[in-house]
């Protein structure tokens, strides 16, 4: 009498998520973008330190966040956190959103994958681990540089940060800050991330999914510039994409972060939904 073998009809999760996440890695447009967001802080900073800006606006937003780096180079990596957040974050993480389904679609490989013994939902979690490593990874590399650049090219006092309310924060504090703001944009981009996700599931062609993605975002950008249509902007993802600056004051005001965030996980909850929807009952 023999005893039957049990054999694995399917390679565990982990390694999975692991393959795709090297995969997307070593493609040499997600590399591209790394270098482009990695160039936003040390230009912002190089141009700064040459011309020596004013000190800050009195509200800190726009142009006084920016001149608000000048001598006090801990600003530096929030400042381009928030410049990179208005076009070129987004466009990294709907790079890889695009590839991770429309690409595979495109290239005839999806419906390999969805024929293998892998199942729907392990498909769609292991897709979103790759896209969840390129948004992290580009807001690490814009934090990181920035702090680098900050501390080295535009200076200040010494392992400091001068808020916009004029106090001065500790070395650790401040980088509590600039971790904050890192934390809460890689929220954005998930949401972001979500909706391109769900978009890509629809289609074979990954510019299809780009051109959503941006285009409803510069939509959402003119929707709320509307005074008439000020009720739509707590619908707009992009409301409170400036509320990264509230980290700069002290104290720490926490609402502007908090209602982006939710607004954030909303559009997440509701990507993420969709894409597992549509993967359930897609052929190829």
């Amino acid at each position: 009498m023999t005893t039957a073998v049990p054999t694995r009809t399917s390679a565990p999760l982990g390694r999975l998520a692991a393959a795709e996440v090297r995969w997307v890695l070593r493609r040499p447009r997600t590399l591209v973008l790394l270098a482009l967001l990695g160039l936003i802080p040390v230009a912002l900073g190089i141009g700064i330190a040459l011309t020596g800006g004013p000190g800050a606006g009195e509200d800190g937003d726009g142009p006084g966040l920016v001149a608000a780096v000048a001598g006090n180079g801990l600003v530096l990596p929030i400042a381009a956190l928030g410049l990179a957040l208005a076009l070129l974050l987004p466009l990294t993480v709907a790079t890889a959103s695009a590839d991770a389904l429309a690409g595979e679609a495109s290239h005839g490989t999806l419906r390999g994958l969805l024929l293998a013994p892998v199942g729907r939902g392990r498909l769609v979690v292991m897709k979103a681990a790759g896209v969840l490593a390129v948004a992290v990874l580009a807001v690490v590399v814009v934090a990181v540089v920035g702090v680098i650049t900050g501390m080295v090219v535009v200076g200040g006092p010494s392992g400091t940060l001068i808020t916009l309310s004029g106090t001065t924060l500790g070395l650790g504090e401040a980088l509590g800050r600039v971790a904050l703001v890192a934390g809460w944009t890689i929220g954005q981009l998930l949401a972001v991330a979500a909706v391109a996700l769900a978009i890509s599931s629809f289609t074979e062609h990954p510019l299809v999914v780009l051109a959503a993605v941006l285009g409803g975002l510069i939509v959402f950008g003119v929707l709320a510039a509307i005074p008439s249509l000020e009720w739509l902007q707590p619908l707009l993802l992009t409301t409170g994409w400036g509320a990264g600056t509230d980290a700069l004051r002290d104290p720490l005001p926490l609402d502007g972060l908090a209602s982006s965030s939710l607004r954030a996980l909303v559009y997440l909850v509701l990507g993420v939904a969709v894409t597992v929807v549509r993967m359930r009952r897609r052929d190829g």
